[in-house]
């Protein structure tokens, strides 16, 4: 089954374990909203790439760790449009999950898919207990705080913060979970994978940053602009665009680097290629060639 399949499959089982019955029907709702469609999967497609060049010798692991990243990136975002902190009417070209169903619901949709996560995690990886508990501790880093997506998004609150040190946190750390995850779902040493997940992290912060100067809506299917409506650090702002773009080409580059050593490491940097393509809309990614 290719990667796509698995993926999709993974998450719809997590999400109709949500809709069980007795489960509030609009909270049902907003949660298979939050999930379904999605945008590229990045994230969980790069854990079970990982996954795949280590051996791959518990799908059912690898899947639930793939599901479990994906939960915990859509978490983020039904947070991270809240009004509260972008108040951001669209999301993946549909209206946002709070402007949709209302901040309540979406406070808890949020809530609710982070539990998600690690309830998938356990489901998916109990016949392998060893992994299961170093999986637990890994998402549970690149979730909270000191440096975790939450503590990205508390950087927002503070007065200043290194450009750096805010993407590493805000979006590194997801980016950094799926490759160590995909490791250790493995059943392999994950520290060795840290690296990679980093670098790729903070290239798609970059790229993201770009979009956020260079493209329209339509482009990116939410908002623009608003991390210089909202002061935030913005690495096209700070480098201006050929900056931005040769810093994003050198993570990329550097990223094909810190590849572990692993039987399956050609195809993970062709498979790392033609995901980092995806970082950025055509329009961009002509000069990212």
């Amino acid at each position: 089954m290719d990667a796509n399949r698995r993926i999709e499959g993974a998450l719809d089982a997590a999400v109709a374990h949500l809709e069980a019955p007795g489960a509030p029907p609009r909270l049902a709702e907003a949660l298979r909203y939050a999930v379904f469609p999605g945008g590229h999967r990045i994230r969980p497609r790069l854990c079970l790439s990982v996954a795949r060049a280590c051996g791959d010798d518990d799908c059912r692991t690898s899947d639930a760790a793939a599901a479990a990243i994906e939960l915990l990136h859509c978490a983020s975002l039904v947070h991270d449009d809240l009004p509260c902190f972008d108040d951001a009417p669209l999301r993946r070209g549909k209206p946002s999950v709070h402007a949709a169903f209302g901040e309540p619901l979406a406070v808890l949709t949020g809530d609710a898919l982070i539990v998600a996560a690690f309830e998938t995690l356990a489901r998916g990886a109990a016949r392998s207990p060893n992994r299961l508990a170093a999986l637990v501790g890994l998402v549970a880093r690149a979730v909270g705080a000191p440096a975790g997506i939450v503590a990205g998004q508390a950087w927002e609150s503070e007065p200043t913060v290194a450009l750096t040190e805010y993407q590493q946190a805000k979006t590194g750390a997801l980016f950094a979970a799926a490759t160590v995850t995909g490791a250790a779902a493995a059943g392999v040493p994950s520290l060795p994978w840290r690296l990679l997940g980093e670098c790729l992290g903070e290239a798609y912060q970059v790229a993201d940053d770009l979009r956020d100067v260079a493209c329209r809506q339509e482009e990116v299917g939410k908002p623009v602009g608003r991390d210089s409506t909202l002061g935030r650090p913005n690495a096209a702002a700070l480098l201006g665009m050929g900056g931005a773009m040769a810093r994003l080409k050198r993570l990329v580059r550097e990223a094909m680097e810190v590849i572990p050593d692993c039987p399956g490491a050609e195809a993970l940097r062709a498979e790392i290629a033609a995901q980092t393509r995806l970082f950025l809309p055509e329009s961009l990614a002509r000069e990212l060639a």
